[in-house]
C-alpha cells in the first residue's frame, strides 16, 4: 500500500493513495464507515499493533462500495486538492548515513568506510512533497542527495542483521540537503545539514510487502529536467538491514524513526564545475516503487 499524509482544513489526516482513481482514501473516516478503528494520523498508524491488517480490510470494504458513495461521504479525495504534508510528519529520530554508496566515495576520493558514517538532522529540516527547498543566506553551496529513506514501524533494540528488515514499515524517498561551506568549513555536519528545510521526505509510505528487497531499486534525481544522480540501491556499501542492525546496537529504533541511506554518486560538489542549487531550480527524485519527490527551490 502506499499512504501519505496530508492537511485538510488544518487538520492532519492519514491516507491510502488509489492510483487508478488519482484519489487518496481518508483512513479515519473511511475505517469508521468500514466498522473499523484506526488512527487519523501516520503517526498514530505507526504506532498501532495490528494497524496493518485492520487497513486492508477497510481498503477492501471502500474496493466494494461505489466510487459516487465515497465522494459524497468525502471517504475519497482527490489527490490535486490535497496539500501534502512529510510523508512521517513527526519522527521521533532523524538518523543518517553518510558515504554509503561505492560509486559516491569513488567521485569523491574517499576510501570506504569501515563503518556506517551517522549523523542527524532534526524536525526543522522536514519538509513535503511540492513544498519550496529556502535557500538560507548562511550558504552559497547547497547541494542535493537523493536517498532512500527506510521507516520504522517496531521498537527494535540489538536486532541481528537476520531479522533487521521485521522492523521496518516501509520506506520513501528524502533529499539529504546540504551546505557544503558550511559542513566542510565547521569541521562537523551539523549546521552544514540541519539548516531549515533540509529534508524533504515524501510524497508517500509504500509499505515494505509491496517493496521487497530494498537493495535492488533504480534511484535518479534530476535538477531542471537534467539527470543528475542515476544509481541503484545495490551500490549501497552497508545493507539497509545492516545499517539497522548497526543502529540499534546502542540506539532504540522507534515506530515513525526515518533512517536516510545514503546518496550516490552526482552530487553538485563533486561535479567539475561544481553544482549547487539556484533560485528557481526543481528538483524530481524517483525510486523505482516510491513515486517522484518533487520540489523547487526559492531563495529567502
Amino acid at each position: 500500500m502506499k499512504l501519505c499524509s496530508y492537511r485538510i482544513a488544518d487538520q492532519e489526516r492519514l491516507g491510502v493513495v488509489l492510483d487508478s482513481l488519482d484519489s487518496v482514501l481518508d483512513v479515519a473516516v473511511a475505517a469508521r464507515s468500514a466498522g473499523e478503528q484506526l488512527p487519523g494520523t501516520m503517526n498514530g498508524f505507526l504506532q498501532t499493533p495490528e494497524a496493518g491488517q485492520r487497513l486492508e480490510r477497510v481498503v477492501q470494504w471502500a474496493h466494494s462500495r461505489p466510487v459516487e458513495e465515497l465522494r459524497g461521504q468525502q471517504l475519497l479525495l482527490p489527490m490535486g486538492r490535497l496539500t501534502w504534508l512529510p510523508a512521517v510528519p513527526h519522527p521521533p529520530k532523524i538518523l543518517c548515513i553518510g558515504l554509503n554508496y561505492w560509486d559516491h566515495c569513488r567521485e569523491t576520493g574517499q576510501q570506504p568506510p569501515q563503518h556506517p558514517v551517522l549523523f542527524a538532522k532534526y524536525t526543522n529540516t522536514l519538509l513535503a512533497h511540492g513544498d519550496a527547498i529556502p535557500l538560507p543566506k548562511t550558504s552559497q553551496q547547497v547541494d542535493y542527495e537523493a536517498e532512500l529513506c527506510v521507516v520504522i514501524g517496531q521498537r527494535a533494540k540489538e536486532i541481528p542483521v537476520e531479522h533487521a528488515l521485521s522492523v521496518v514499515a516501509g520506506y520513501t524517498i528524502c533529499n539529504d540537503l546540504s551546505a557544503r561551506d558550511l559542513q566542510f568549513g565547521d569541521g562537523q555536519w551539523t549546521r552544514g545539514k540541519t539548516q531549515d528545510g533540509f529534508f524533504p521526505v515524501g510524497p508517500y509510505l509504500v509499505t515494505a510487502d509491496e517493496v521487497g528487497d530494498p537493495q535492488h531499486l533504480s534511484i535518479r534525481l534530476t535538477r531542471n529536467g537534467e539527470t543528475m544522480q542515476q544509481s541503484n540501491t545495490s551500490e549501497m556499501i552497508f545493507s539497509v538491514a545492516a545499517i539497522i542492525s548497526f543502529l540499534s546496537e546502542g540506539i532504540t529504533l522507534e515506530p515513525g524513526d526515518l533512517i536516510a541511506t545514503g546518496t550516490p554518486a552526482g552530487v553538485g560538489m563533486s561535479r567539475k564545475p561544481p553544482v549547487f542549487l539556484q533560485d528557481g531550480d526543481e528538483i524530481g527524485i524517483e525510486i523505482l516503487g516510491l513515486g517522484r519527490l518533487t520540489n523547487h527551490v526559492r531563495a529567502g
